[in-house]
């Protein structure tokens, strides 16, 4: 019955979502307002690695997209991975490879952090990569979010990214484990 169900869900999302997404693009206007604003994060964030952490944000959302054969609105691509029509790509999958490309660089002035949404009435739980100024807050810091436009990086201070209820992903998971019911 649960695989009729992803497979009714997989259906009935190709059928809504029209056509497939085209492959993410950034222009280096795009890139460059990214490292303005990861360098604004604080007084000591060395501008050259703003400038590396926006490169490698947008060039990497890109890169995993491609490999990831994400043609599709994130929900869908989320169905096909639950179908096994694909591998990656859900969510979680973005966050950590996001996560675990950025901390290669060896910041000193940025951290990396794990953002987690709690489920929503939907029972959707979002994770997501955030960056921020070396000791402070992931609540100071910036959204990189390839997972919402399917490979096309969305970014945001974490307090303005409304559209999510963005905590550590520890506390979150905590949460679930001890039988929070967030309904």
């Amino acid at each position: 019955m649960k695989r009729f169900f992803a497979l009714w869900v997989t259906l009935t999302a190709l059928f809504l979502g029209g056509c497939a997404t085209k492959q993410p693009t950034a222009s280096q206007n795009d890139v460059d307002a990214l490292a303005q604003a990861i360098q604004a994060l604080g007084p000591d964030v060395d501008p050259a690695e703003a400038q590396k952490a926006a490169t490698i944000s947008y060039s990497y959302s890109q890169q995993l997209a491609r490999e990831w054969n994400v043609t599709d609105s994130a929900i869908i691509h989320n169905a096909k991975v639950i179908n096994g029509l694909r591998d990656y790509g859900l969510c979680n999958d973005w966050a950590e490879h996001m996560t675990r490309r950025l901390k290669q660089e060896n910041f000193q002035t940025l951290d990396l952090h794990w953002a987690t949404s709690p489920p929503t009435a939907f029972r959707i739980i979002h994770h997501s990569a955030l960056i921020s100024a070396k000791g402070d807050s992931m609540y100071d810091g910036i959204i990189l979010d390839p997972w919402r436009n399917s490979g096309a990086l969305y970014w945001a201070p974490t307090r303005e990214d409304t559209r999510y209820d963005w905590r550590p992903r520890l506390e979150v998971r905590e949460e679930l484990l001890n039988g929070a019911n967030p309904f």
